[in-house]
């Protein structure tokens, strides 16, 4: 398969628009657009049922206590792992893109509904805020990149569209994007990925736009 984006450039820098916050010098971050990005495929091997796309940061820390804090940095050795921003499923074989902005445009405070139509899983926002009394909620769909602002690590996000054999995948109502990739497993025909960086580290923001 091919995938490809006119939001950015595979191995680009991901544009503020399309994430969930930007660097703001006078406060360190605000809000920002949290649009999904433009994607496109083609080539579509024979036999395929549905489609199904991830936005994955492998990049994210484990320990949530190191994130965003004034007295010290996130160290680049920090213990790392996936953070899903979105899992859309159940999309047709003859469905081709995903306009920009066509299912996430703007934050939306304890989560955008589940919608109808094509499934979307939970995203990793959903326990990121579920201590929070003014964000906490269900994160349905696309929620953009966050990184920690004081992360030594530049973040990347992995968009993996994946053709699949089964019209449907076997899931609950409610489900996280882990369930969602392990449901996967012995269905797919073939995948294909881009991959794109983002920081709100002001000094490796620059590095970035270099």
């Amino acid at each position: 398969m091919k995938l490809w984006s006119e939001t950015f450039r595979d191995g680009g820098l991901m544009p503020a628009d399309y994430a969930f916050a930007e660097i703001d010098p006078a406060s360190r971050v605000r809000l920002a657009g949290n649009r999904n990005p433009h994607l496109a495929w083609d080539d579509v091997p024979n036999g395929t049922e549905s489609l199904a796309l991830f936005c994955i940061d492998p990049d994210a820390p484990q320990d949530a206590r190191l994130a965003n804090r004034d007295d010290q940095s996130l160290p680049l050795t920090a213990p790392r792992g996936d953070f899903y921003h979105w899992s859309l499923l159940d999309l047709p074989p003859a469905m081709r893109s995903v306009a920009a902005g066509e299912f996430s445009s703007g934050i939306t405070p304890r989560g955008k509904a589940a919608g109808t139509g094509l499934r979307q899983g939970i995203n990793d926002y959903t326990g990121w805020f579920a201590g929070d009394a003014a964000m906490a909620g269900d994160y349905y769909g696309y929620d953009g990149p966050c990184p920690p602002w004081n992360d030594e690590r530049i973040h990347h996000y992995i968009f993996r569209l994946y053709a699949l054999d089964v019209p449907k995948l076997a899931l609950p109502e409610r489900f996280t994007g882990q369930q969602a990739h392990a449901a996967l497993y012995g269905h797919i025909l073939d995948e294909v990925q881009l991959v794109v960086a983002y920081s709100l580290n002001p000094e490796l923001a620059l590095t970035l736009k270099k």
